[in-house]
């Protein structure tokens, strides 16, 4: 007979922890991981169909790429401003209002082909919705997992931001089969259902509508002020060549001034959107810096790799979407075991971090050796180099960055980080197609040149094909220098983290030590 007092301890250590929280919490758990997702690969199945969609609602170039400025443009400022609403309404109504916003928003965008602004207005608040999910997640991981499996939950969230980017041109390709609408519509039943178990599993906090005496007004109009101009200037940046355009200068100007004057607002008031103390935190500092790095990285690769298979080898939609399936599924398995191995306490989640930045690194320097024969076959073993280090990086990121705050700092770090996140992955973006289209430029010029030189007299329709050639293999090389680019970037992050984070530990509960 065993002595029930040794009992206790034959029992799994991780389904003794998930029984600390109620079903009905896990259930709103799952709703708000379900809302994240069906948002994330939304928003981005919307940018790899925006041809169709263009098309779809008699839109050019120019007015249809302001779909997606738009809604990036809400993202950003919705995960930046949204959680200082939490404490004054709960979490739980502003996530069923933001979860409302976004099912009514895909629902009506179809039917608006005919009335723009109203279109670019409904797509606004539909990227305000979303961008104010992420945060979400991560808040509840935080406040409501037990400590022992808190890893395993922000691994989840990790997954989430990872896995949507890649997974958004397999979503694209799926809806296609639809109707053009089906970009809009297909993930509509899993925010409906997203919005039933935040509904009903969340717990509800009590109103504390004191603190609209002290809300940072003058916060909210200039940092959100700050954050459209900076979002519409990266995002329409290529499109408008940049500073030479009027308008461009305006927008990054007038952004950064008050982008300063937001940041002093900040400083001084009692009830900021962002807490600027908490930068003098090395690990949280370390982490958005990194965490902006790390997305270049990861956008980069996702963006020039389908960019060279488009251009150079002619592929499809449904072609370059069954291409990202190779980063993203795999990360079903490797990220649930990065979870486990940086929940362990004797492992130092930043070599983990490391770990993974020489893996991108060594993706970036394989990728760096394409020709014009490489096709999607030629990218699979890079594909899978993605797969497992983008885990290995974001979990440690999420880790350095919350380890050591105080509770009432949880809204105030998911601000942060979503912020970053959901800003440098614009900028990524931009900064891709800025240099990609200065190289291609550069190396097409050269090859030109060096085909003129050493054949002065050829008809004209040689000098076609030469000029279609010199331009084919200039996408070629500056394919390889933003790979190369890249890599160095992902070496640079690992010399920061011998200088400035610190070590941290997994969260444990009192009974778990």
């Amino acid at each position: 007979m065993v002595d029930a007092s040794i009992a206790p301890h034959y029992k799994n250590k991780w389904l003794t922890s998930a029984t600390e929280i109620s079903g009905r919490t896990w259930l709103g758990l799952f709703g708000v991981f379900l809302a994240v997702m069906a948002s994330g690969i939304g928003e981005n199945a919307s940018k790899f169909a925006l041809t169709d969609i263009q098309g779809a609602m008699s839109l050019n170039l120019d007015t249809g790429s302001w779909l997606i400025t738009c809604y990036v443009t809400g993202f950003v400022i919705g995960s930046g401003f949204t959680p200082c609403f939490w404490p004054t309404f709960s979490l739980r109504r502003v996530a069923l209002l933001m979860c409302s916003i976004y099912l009514i928003g895909g629902l009506i965008t179809p039917w608006l082909g005919e009335h723009y602004s109203i279109l670019l207005a409904v797509r606004s608040l539909q990227g305000f919705a979303g961008g104010a999910l992420p945060p979400m997640l991560m808040t509840v991981v935080l406040r409501f997992m037990p400590p022992l499996i808190k890893v395993l939950g922000l691994g989840a969230y990790g997954w989430v931001s990872a896995w949507s980017a890649t997974f958004g041109a397999t979503a694209a390709a799926f809806a296609f089969h639809w109707g053009w609408s089906g970009y809009f519509y297909w993930n509509l039943p899993l925010m409906a259902i997203a919005t039933i178990c935040i509904g009903y599993g969340l717990p509800q906090d009590p109103l504390r509508l004191e603190r609209l005496k002290q809300f940072n007004w003058r916060g909210l109009l200039l940092g959100g002020c700050a954050l459209a101009m900076l979002t519409i200037g990266i995002s329409q940046g290529e499109r408008l060549d940049w500073l030479n355009s009027s308008l461009i200068y305006i927008l990054f100007i007038g952004g950064l001034g008050l982008l300063a004057l937001f940041l002093i607002n900040e400083w001084y008031h009692p009830l900021p959107f962002f807490n600027l103390q908490l930068l003098g935190k090395r690990n949280l500092s370390f982490s958005l810096i990194t965490l902006g790095g790390v997305l270049l990285i990861m956008v980069s690769l996702v963006n020039i790799t389908s960019g060279y298979l488009t251009v150079i080898q002619g592929y499809r939609q449904e072609q370059t979407s069954d291409m990202m399936l190779w980063v993203s599924l795999p990360q079903l398995i490797t990220l649930p075991i990065v979870a486990i191995i940086c929940n362990t306490p004797r492992v130092d989640c930043r070599w983990v971090l490391a770990i993974s930045l020489i893996l991108m690194a060594t993706a970036c320097l394989l990728a760096s050796q394409l020709t014009p024969e490489w096709n999607g076959d030629n990218f699979r073993a890079i594909s899978l180099l993605q797969a497992i280090a983008q885990p290995m990086a974001v979990i440690p990121l999420l880790m350095l960055a919350t380890g050591g705050l105080l509770p009432t700092d949880g809204p105030f770090a998911a601000a942060w980080f979503n912020a970053v996140k959901g800003f440098a992955a614009t900028a990524a973006g931009g900064a891709i197609a800025l240099f990609n289209r200065q190289r291609t430029d550069f190396h097409s010029d050269i090859i030109a040149d060096s085909f003129g030189s050493a054949h002065r007299a050829t008809s004209q329709n040689s000098v076609d094909v030469l000029t279609q050639l010199a331009t084919k293999q200039g996408h070629v090389l500056a394919s390889a220098d933003l790979y190369m680019l890249v890599s160095g970037l992902a070496l640079l992050l690992i010399v920061l983290i011998f200088f400035i984070p610190t070590r941290i530990y997994p969260p444990r509960s009192v009974a778990a030590v």
